[in-house]
C-alpha cells in the first residue's frame, strides 16, 4: 500500500495568490493538494474538512506553515489529533519541528501540545482565584444582571404574539437572557 502526500494551503482574501505555496507543495512530492481561500478566522474551511476526510493510516498533510492550517495554537492542536486519530501524519515546511513522520518531530509535537495544555490549565486557574478575590472584596465578577422590567415586557411580548427575536429587541436584552427566562416559566407551570 502506498501513501499519499496531500497538501494544504489556504490564503485569507480572494486578492491573494497560491502559486507559492503550491510550488513548495509539488516540490516536495504532494500529490493531491486541497484549497481555499477564507480567513484564517473561521473555522468552516470545507476543503479542509474533504482532505480530513482523505486520510488514510500511514498517509501525511503537508503545509508549507501553520499559518495556513490553523487560526490559533487550540485550532492546530485540534486539527493535529483528527490528523492522527486517521493514523496520518502532519508536516510543516516553514516550521521544521512539526514534521510526526520522524520521532524527534513527534515527540518536539508532543511537547508543544503539552505546553500548550499546561498554559491553558494556567489561565484557568487564574481565572478562578481572580474570580474568588474579587468575591472576597465584595465584587460580584461577570456581567451585571439584566433589568428585571426589561425581562416582564420581553415576556409581555412572546404572550402577545411576538417572536423571541423581536421581543429580546424591542426590550433592549439578548435572545439567549429571553429563552432562559420562557424556559424557566414554562418549567414552573403546572402540567
Amino acid at each position: 500500500m502506498s501513501f499519499i502526500k496531500f497538501g494544504y494551503m489556504r490564503v485569507s482574501t480572494m486578492d491573494q495568490h497560491l502559486n507559492r505555496q503550491e510550488q513548495q507543495l509539488r516540490e516536495v512530492g504532494c500529490e493531491r493538494i486541497f484549497f481555499e481561500k477564507v480567513t484564517g478566522t473561521k473555522r468552516d474551511r470545507p476543503e479542509l474538512e474533504r482532505l480530513l476526510e482523505f486520510l488514510r493510516s500511514g498517509d501525511t498533510v503537508i503545509v508549507t506553515d501553520l499559518t495556513r492550517l490553523s487560526r490559533s495554537t487550540k485550532d492546530l492542536l485540534e486539527i493535529a489529533e483528527l490528523i492522527a486519530n486517521k493514523g496520518a501524519n502532519l508536516k510543516s515546511l516553514k516550521e521544521s519541528w512539526l514534521d510526526t513522520t520522524s520521532a524527534h518531530g513527534k515527540m518536539l509535537f508532543t511537547l508543544f501540545a503539552g505546553m500548550a495544555q499546561f498554559e491553558r490549565d494556567l489561565i484557568a486557574e487564574r481565572t478562578k482565584e481572580g474570580i474568588i478575590a474579587a468575591r472576597q472584596r465584595g465584587k460580584n465578577p461577570g456581567r451585571p444582571p439584566v433589568d428585571p422590567e426589561k425581562i416582564k415586557y420581553a415576556l409581555y411580548l412572546v404572550d402577545q404574539g411576538s417572536t423571541i427575536t423581536e421581543a429580546a429587541e424591542k426590550a433592549g436584552i439578548s435572545r439567549m437572557t429571553l429563552y432562559r427566562r420562557v424556559k424557566d416559566e414554562q418549567e414552573v407551570i403546572p402540567e
